[in-house]
């Protein structure tokens, strides 16, 4: 019998028809000879969504199909996407890196500085005779090669276009639950009163409305993966085909999607091993594992899946090890036209996250998540104070740190960070977070648009000492004015990254960094780096010259050729409120950037400088979904 061993070596399989706790389970196949030949794989990829999942426990949800797959495969009762969103995450799933690994990756819609033996991993699978296509998000924010890495990508790629006998691997993506189609969705049949909201919403009509809507969608992304799974039984496919069942990312309804909790990261995740293929699987059909994994974890699977060794540089474990890691991490940076950095790591029942821009607050405005009428309701009952503390908090600064217990507050709206009782737990999860930011070298310090970013380039010797970089960061989130010297000390220290989390620290203790306004300025016309320019310009500001500064960042704002660094600027202007309003003219002329984040994060300050902004305001323009 194999035991598998969850990371609290206890055991973490519960059988899923008798609902039965095991300590170990057997394979089921494990003493018969392996089956000749390689298994088919077929990935089922919905978008935008938490486990909305009658298997995951939902009542209300309607979905037959992949109650099925549960019931007749593994399922992840503790997946998570890498991060809140598509493209960072996209990243991670066809590389198998972590995105934050070659900067500018992290954030959303930037490509990511690649070292050259980087692929997407089903070059690997193709080289070995795997058929295999995508039908057909890419998406992967890195300049991935998609001829090398797919032999069909399109809204027509099927693995029934094979040579005869090639083993497959397909991906079809489902947009059916996007976060779009919210935005206008009709009234369906799940009734708007039965759906529960989280603590941390305004009972809404809106809110409800847009929940109920949501049970539909699922109930229809269900049957589309029912019709792929006809197709493979029609076929006679299905014995010899491993179907994965997962989501991109969790969401839809606000404060998920983009942000890095459970109902942003959190993700279904079920694997259905054939009979002739059970010797692969870490568990017998029915079977739920308790350990959390991450979508990081999917490239090595495959590829141990089809039998093909392991790229070292791979930074995930195979779902097939009977031992799991202990933690699943994640992250968030700049999101569309709004910049922020969360890290983040859960173990089976704690989520711990650390805000490196605490100064900023959760529910940044950013103009295509607006278009869901959520947001706007909640917004106005922000403005119109009609909120209850807990759901305030959206609209208010961030704590340095969050600890969170999901078994016994799943809304993760009481941070147990401060109580003396959760100190060592809190510790063990901050120092697991420390070693993953550095195993995983991550770029997300560095400003982006800065030519430290990149795989390469963040590892030559000397250029980015993270280590240092983020102690400075460290510093910089725990408010304390007695590390006042120290910013001031380091503004003129020789690495940029350096300068920036000092200047940061300096801008995160608002009017307390009054004393060191004189340093401010000087470096702020010495300072050779825009992005660091932009953070100096945003402290004196709070510092008390808001003149000097405003006049800086005008600067930047019209005259800068990096539309990421003009963007840096517009977004430390939208934060001074009033004092901002000599920028209005390059606002306005940004508001016009053929830019889409540029363009929508100018428009909108044009508004509130103007006094015209309401949250139902349309300020979304550009060519794709997020």
């Amino acid at each position: 019998m194999t035991i598998y061993d969850g990371p609290s070596r206890r055991g973490v399989l519960a059988a899923g028809a008798g609902g039965l706790l095991a300590a170990g389970l057997p394979t089921g196949t494990a003493a018969q000879a392996a089956p000749t030949g390689r298994p088919n794989i077929l990935w089922l990829v919905s978008e935008d969504n938490n486990p909305y999942i009658g298997a995951y426990g939902d009542k209300l949800a309607r979905t037959p199909a992949i109650d099925a797959l549960a019931r007749e495969g593994v399922r992840y009762e503790n997946s998570f996407s890498s991060a809140p969103v598509c493209a960072p995450t996209r990243f991670s799933i066809i590389t198998g890196m972590h995105a934050e690994s070659c900067g500018p990756g992290e954030h959303m819609r930037a490509g990511g500085n690649i070292p050259n033996f980087l692929r997407g991993f089903p070059e690997y699978l193709r080289e070995a005779g795997y058929y295999c296509t995508n039908n057909s998000k890419t998406d992967y924010n890195a300049p991935i090669d998609l001829a090398r890495t797919w032999d069909a990508s399109s809204g027509s790629a099927h693995w029934r276009n094979r040579p005869t006998d090639a083993p497959f691997f397909a991906v079809f993506n489902f947009m059916t639950t996007h976060e779009s189609a919210i935005f206008n969705a009709p009234a369906g049949t799940t009734d708007p009163a039965a759906v529960r909201l989280p603590a941390y919403l305004p009972d809404l009509p809106e809110l409800r409305a847009d929940r109920a809507r949501y049970y539909d969608l699922m109930e229809k992304m269900d049957a589309q993966v029912a019709a792929r799974l006809t197709e493979l039984e029609t076929a006679g496919l299905a014995e010899d085909t491993i179907v994965f069942y997962y989501s991109d990312n969790g969401g839809v309804l606000p404060r998920s999607k983009r942000y890095c909790y459970d109902s942003g990261l959190r993700t279904g995740l079920i694997v259905r091993y054939p009979k002739k293929w059970a010797h692969l699987a870490p568990a017998r059909a029915g079977s739920v594992v308790t350990a959390p994994v991450s979508s990081i974890d999917l490239p090595p699977t495959v590829l141990t899946l089809a039998g093909l060794p392991v790229p070292r540089h791979l930074h995930g474990t195979t779902l097939t090890s009977r031992r799991r890691p202990e933690y699943a991490f994640g992250m968030r940076n700049r999101m569309d036209e709004r910049y922020d950095m969360v890290r983040t790591v859960r173990d089976e029942r704690y989520r711990y996250i650390r805000n490196y821009a605490p100064h900023r607050i959760v529910g940044q405005h950013q103009a295509y998540a607006w278009q869901q009428r959520g947001y706007q309701v909640w917004e106005q009952a922000h403005l119109d104070g009609a909120l209850t503390e807990v759901q305030e908090r959206f609209w208010r600064a961030k704590p340095a740190e969050e600890l969170y217990d999901l078994h016994a507050d799943p809304d993760e709206v009481r941070n147990l960070a401060a109580e003396p009782r959760h100190r060592a737990r809190l510790r063990r999860l901050a120092k697991a977070l420390d070693e993953h930011i550095e195993r995983v070298n991550d770029n997300g310090f560095i400003p982006e648009g800065s030519p430290l970013e990149g795989y390469d380039a963040s590892r030559a010797p000397g250029a980015y000492p993270l280590r240092k970089v983020r102690a400075v960061a460290d510093l910089a989130i725990s408010r304390k004015r007695g590390n006042l010297r120290r910013f001031t000390e380091l503004l003129d220290d020789g690495n940029e990254a350096i300068r920036y989390w000092a200047a940061t620290g300096l801008l995160v203790l608002a009017a307390e960094a009054r004393p060191a306004r004189r340093a401010l300025d000087e470096r702020l016309r010495a300072e050779t780096s825009p992005q660091v320019r932009v953070v100096l310009a945003e402290a004196l500001a709070n510092a008390g010259d808001p003149d000097t500064a405003v006049a800086s960042l005008t600067e930047t704002l019209a005259t800068h050729p990096d539309p990421r660094v003009r963007l840096q600027a517009v977004n430390a202007l939208t934060y001074l409120g009033d004092a901002a309003e000599p920028a209005l003219p390059a606002v306005r002329t940004a508001a016009e950037s053929p830019d889409e984040y540029l363009s929508r994060s100018s428009r909108y300050l044009a508004h509130l400088l103007s006094g015209t902004y309401t949250p139902t305001l349309n300020l979304y323009t550009g060519p794709g979904t997020a």
